[in-house]
């Protein structure tokens, strides 16, 4: 397969991957080493190798050297869309559908958790952490990704295992569901704050430049506070918006003024600090337990390449 990359400047250390004549009547074997002289009318690049011949060569035909020996190891990626089709355990709808914002317009966003075979972690080449596909608009991470990145509160991941759409559920997938508060804790008050935060920054920025911001980027900011707030005070994530949702729809159609956006937002802010005073959460995630599920699930999928 041809190797392609951004154009070489002189003097870039690179390696021959194809035999090719020399400029003294020899072959510049494959794997030899030089440095880029120049560049041919054609496009080609003139090599020069370390024992002062020349040579030319597509820029297919060339590596960098400091890549070149993890290209000659290199196998085979695992069929990442074979993987979401045979190995899903898990699959939610997410996004406007899911916390029920959604319009006539509004995609249906998939996200799921498939189990990669245990025997594919033994390999050198291991299998994706995530695909993006088969299907348009679905995304789907391998179970040991997902279940990091949830102990770590990060929102899309909690939404996903509290979605009320769900369209794919194995045994192993109503295990993973029976252990969604053990991902919950009081990190979800940085995560999602924090986020919140950083993004209103940037959006203020546009307001102040621009006269506007993303207005569906700042609905769900709000929306994620009201999320955090529910899920401090209550401990258990309510994906869908219930009473906010004519609100929301207004702030994404531009039709709160920013003042008033902002005045929610640091309302939100202020009783997310209260909650987190008062919440039952733990203080960090139920890691033990979930690492002994993740255990116990490589150990049964021996064998399910």
């Amino acid at each position: 397969m041809a190797v392609q990359g951004p154009q070489l400047p002189v003097g870039t250390q690179v390696v021959i991957r194809v035999a090719a004549p020399d400029d003294q009547g020899g072959t510049a074997q494959r794997g030899a080493t030089g440095r880029v002289a120049g560049v041919t009318a054609d496009g080609r690049y003139t090599v020069r190798l370390v024992d002062g011949r020349e040579t030319v060569a597509r820029r297919d035909q060339l590596s960098l050297r400091t890549a070149y020996q993890d290209e000659a190891i290199e196998l085979d990626q695992p069929d990442g869309d074979r993987l979401v089709r045979e190995h899903t355990i898990y699959a939610a709808v997410v996004g406007s559908r899911a916390f029920g914002l959604d319009t006539d317009q509004s995609d249906t966003d998939t996200r799921g958790v498939y189990v990669a075979p245990t025997e594919a972690f033994w390999s050198l080449a291991k299998p994706p952490t995530h695909v993006d596909g088969p299907e348009p608009e679905w995304f789907s991470w391998e179970v040991e990704r997902f279940c990091e990145l949830a102990l770590k509160s990060n929102p899309n991941l909690l939404e996903v295992l509290h979605s009320p759409l769900v369209v794919r559920q194995t045994p192993l997938g109503e295990e993973l569901l029976s252990l969604r508060r053990h991902f919950l804790s009081q990190l979800a008050y940085q995560t999602y704050s924090g986020y919140v935060l950083s993004q209103f920054k940037k959006l203020e920025t546009d307001f102040r430049r621009d006269g506007t911001p993303k207005w569906k980027h700042v609905m769900h900011l709000i929306r994620l506070l009201l999320s955090a707030r529910e899920l401090l005070l209550e401990a258990s994530l309510v994906v869908d918006v219930g009473p906010h949702r004519d609100r929301l729809l207004a702030v994404k159609r531009g039709e709160l003024p920013w003042d008033e956006v902002e005045r929610w937002r640091l309302q939100l802010h202020e009783e997310l600090d209260k909650a987190l005073q008062r919440t039952v959460l733990p203080a960090t995630p139920d890691v033990a337990t979930v690492d002994a599920w993740l255990r116990s699930v490589r150990r049964r999928s021996l064998g399910d390449a």
